[in-house]
């Protein structure tokens, strides 16, 4: 498949994303109506999904999800936004039910493409265990593509983002790099087999973490996505804990530091690292790790902040499972600097 066949924009799946602090400012001036006690979580949480409480024991979870493409393969870019979407859905500890496409498409461009790209798609919401219920597109002069979701959830089960308690261990369900990766492929500089790890990753739902997690004392849940790992982190403080970060124990993807030592990056890892720096104190961690903290991830894993006594027993059955989950931190009350990224093999 050429480039020619599916037009790469400059920057491919969640790298696309604005930069956070450009939402923050547009999202803080928008009108909020008035307040809907069912509305149980909306944008102004910087949550993963919108949860609205339809019953005492049901609420429904809604999310969109879409980007430009990452790879060149159409049917593993379909796959790959689909699981994106679908995400948000697990990471507040719902199920999905529904999923409706979104699609740009160049009217001049193969057809065919387009019938892979919703192939690959429609696979990942039926591996999900919900129904593909149609959709809407418009022509475009790139390829564009995603998912409206909608699942279910318990609502005194709900996992937000910002629950953590002071002592929560934190454990990171996936590995870090996928920006760096995907940005090295493009200019054919990836290491040998890296870029088959990361679409391995990009395309494995997070279903089964979401479910393992069901049986534990989570006190809150996120998607790593667009905003890295640190920035994900930094909207689950909340304004109200810090935490430390043992930046051996983080999984990465194989060559993913050397690839960031070498300037490998994406510009939204940059903008990540603009908006971040002020929360963030590193000790005796190296550049090229810095940026894996800070890089995009599109398709990333879920990080949960669990009880410190239920950490090793949730880790241990995510890895049974043939996640590479790891215990990367810990949540603390709230300290000078937010976010303390350590080497912890040193301390």
């Amino acid at each position: 498949m050429s480039e020619k066949e599916i037009i790469f924009c400059k920057s491919g799946g969640c790298t696309a994303k604005l930069g956070a602090g450009v939402l923050e400012h547009i999202l803080e001036r928008l009108p909020k109506g008035q307040k809907d006690e069912n509305l149980l979580v909306g944008y102004d949480s910087s949550d993963d999904a919108a949860v609205y409480k339809l019953n005492d024991h049901q609420a429904f979870v809604q999310t969109l999800d879409f980007f430009p493409p990452m790879v060149e393969d159409p049917y593993l870019f379909g796959q790959i936004a689909a699981t994106n979407a679908l995400s948000d859905i697990y990471a507040m500890g719902g199920d999905v039910k529904t999923a409706l496409n979104i699609v740009c498409f160049p009217e001049s461009m193969d057809l065919n493409i387009l019938g892979k790209i919703l192939q690959g798609g429609a696979e990942k919401v039926q591996e999900a265990g919900g129904s593909l219920a149609g959709g809407h597109s418009i022509a475009d002069s790139d390829v564009k593509y995603g998912l409206s979701v909608t699942g279910v959830v318990d609502p005194e089960k709900i996992w937000k983002n910002n629950g953590a308690k002071s002592g929560d261990k934190l454990i990171l369900t996936k590995r870090l790099g996928v920006g760096i990766i995907c940005a090295a492929n493009r200019v054919k500089q990836a290491p040998e087999g890296a870029m088959e790890q990361v679409i391995a990753s990009m395309t494995t739902l997070n279903r089964t973490a979401s479910e393992i997690g069901r049986s534990f004392c989570i006190h809150a849940c996120t998607d790593v996505t667009g905003f890295g790992f640190l920035g994900h982190l930094h909207e689950m403080m909340d304004g109200r804990l810090s935490s430390v970060i043992y930046v051996d124990q983080i999984p990465v993807f194989d060559g993913a530091r050397e690839c960031a030592e070498e300037f490998l990056l994406t510009a939204a890892g940059q903008k990540n690292r603009n908006h971040l720096e002020g929360y963030v104190q590193f000790e005796d961690v190296s550049f090229g790790m810095e940026e894996v903290l800070y890089d995009p991830q599109t398709s990333g894993g879920l990080l949960f902040a669990v009880s410190k006594k239920q950490a090793d027993d949730l880790c241990e059955k995510l890895q049974k499972a043939g996640l590479p989950a790891a215990i990367v931190g810990e949540v603390t009350e709230q300290k000078k600097s937010e976010i303390f990224v350590i080497n912890h093999k040193k301390k």
